[in-house]
């Protein structure tokens, strides 16, 4: 769609609110809304002022002018609001030199589909997230100087097949085992539904809606793949939609990777691929079905994945997902068909069009246009540097033994140690000044003022279990 299509649209149709949306810098969603005599023209070349102060991780207060300019492409009505509202992602410019801003997470994006162009190796590439969530009925929490709590509750959870329901009608899933029974044990098919049925009314293509692993309604929507950029576009969507939903219901959505003790957190496999002229680059005579550039791609990921993880998994909270035994795949190698492995190699179709490599590291808490676009980069290197991925790993690597375990790498344990390898291995990003060192300077910074030592330096509750009696 063009900005003439959209100027038309919001005259033919009476549209009188335009909301406008992009990303911040840690990865959520922002919003502000235009009365349609904003809008024209001028609009899409100029753009609209916002404070840049305000928005995390972005500018200090004596420059905090921004602007932030309409992408007409991106034009969809927004199901939720009373009044008809178009929506229009916007990208982030300097009001003084109109370059564009190079922490904007959405220009990052499309600066690694260029460079993919640039290098000649393809010139798309496709990514597929699988992005697991968690549906609650109640959620508490609080951090003070005095007291930290948290409580989070379902009709599904497990922990409540005790509890006085006036009635208790049962059918509550045990941990591990809500993958993936029928209803009345999966109480929230209707409302997955509607999810899905709601981003297919946006233009957003799925695959499927089903319950997954762990007890509490933990639930998996998959889109069908799409280009870099425009995958991106549509997970905020997802996110949106999903959360908007359940809130109608008087549910929670959350994308929190491990909200749960001992039971499956929530990942986002990553399926890429790339093309060049129409054609699959990934289908070929090797391993899996995969081409040697395929091979080299995954080994671009494996060398660089403990710096991946700083992007693809950013919360101290990933990190509780990251542990042996839960299907999350702590430890760095490839295979075909076996999810104990960081990188599947999918093998439900043999058609060169369906050959991809699943990244099962990520998590949904990332910001998934500086996520795509870090794992692009990295399969980029992979290819020019014909990196190697060394044998795959056909086995059930949490059933190996310790001296053979031992000579497998493993995904950092926590942020601040993913944050450590970012700092020392982010070269790969630089590369058609795609990341810029202000970009990682700052996500590194913020990262660790913000998150890491906020978390470090308050008493948990679990201490006092611990400690308190000493």
């Amino acid at each position: 769609m063009t900005k003439d299509d959209v100027l038309k649209m919001v005259k033919d149709q009476n549209i009188r609110a335009i909301d406008i949306r992009f990303m911040d810098f840690p990865g959520i969603w922002q919003h502000f809304t235009i009365p349609n005599s904003e809008l024209d023209e001028n609009s899409f070349e100029e753009g609209l002022g916002f404070d840049g102060s305000s928005i995390r991780g972005w500018q200090p207060i004596n420059a905090s002018d921004m602007m932030v300019v309409p992408d007409p492409s991106t034009a969809k009505i927004d199901p939720f609001f009373e009044e008809t509202t178009l929506v229009l992602i916007g990208n982030i410019v300097d009001p003084l030199t109109r370059e564009p801003y190079s922490r904007d997470p959405r220009y990052i994006a499309q600066k690694a589909e260029a460079y993919l162009k640039q290098t000649g190796i393809g010139d798309v590439s496709y990514f597929g997230p699988e992005a697991e969530f968690f549906i609650f009925d109640n959620v508490r929490f609080d951090s003070r100087r005095n007291s930290a709590f948290y409580e989070v509750d379902s009709i599904e959870g497990i922990w409540n097949s005790g509890r006085e329901e006036s009635p208790n009608l049962g059918y509550k899933p045990r941990h591990k085992e809500g993958y993936f029974p029928v209803p009345p044990t999966d109480k929230y098919q209707d409302m997955r539904t509607e999810m899905m049925l709601t981003l297919e009314d946006l233009g957003i293509a799925i695959e499927r809606q089903h319950h997954e692993v762990a007890t509490a309604g933990q639930a998996e929507i998959d889109m069908r793949f799409k280009p870099l950029v425009e995958m991106a576009d549509q997970l905020v969507w997802f996110k949106y939609v999903l959360k908007n939903v359940a809130y109608k219901y008087d549910h929670i959505v959350t994308f929190m990777p491990k909200p749960l003790f001992e039971d499956n957190g929530s990942g986002m496999h990553i399926h890429s691929s790339i093309w060049k002229d129409a054609k699959p680059l990934f289908a070929g005579d090797s391993y899996a079905g995969l081409s040697q550039m395929a091979l080299y791609a995954v080994g671009g990921i494996l060398k660089h994945c403990k710096a991946l993880c700083a992007i693809t998994n950013p919360t101290t909270n990933s990190y509780k997902r990251l542990v042996p035994g839960f299907e999350a795949p702590v430890n760095l190698a490839y295979s075909s068909r076996n999810r104990s492995a960081s990188i599947r190699i999918p093998m439900y179709s043999m058609s060169p069009k369906a050959k991809r490599i699943e990244f099962r590291t990520p998590d949904p808490s990332c910001n998934g246009y500086m996520a795509f676009a870090a794992i692009l980069m990295a399969m980029i290197d992979g290819i020019q540097n014909k990196m190697n991925p060394g044998d795959p790993l056909d086995k059930n690597i949490y059933d190996l033994p310790p001296e053979e375990l031992a000579h497998i790498p493993s995904a950092p344990a926590s942020l601040q140690e993913a944050l450590g390898e970012l700092q020392n291995d982010h070269e790969f990003l630089l590369k058609g000044d795609v990341f810029t060192r202000d970009v990682i300077e700052k996500w590194i910074s913020y990262k660790m003022n913000s998150e890491v030592m906020e978390v470090f330096r308050r008493p948990h509750p679990h201490e006092f279990f611990l400690y308190f009696d000493i």
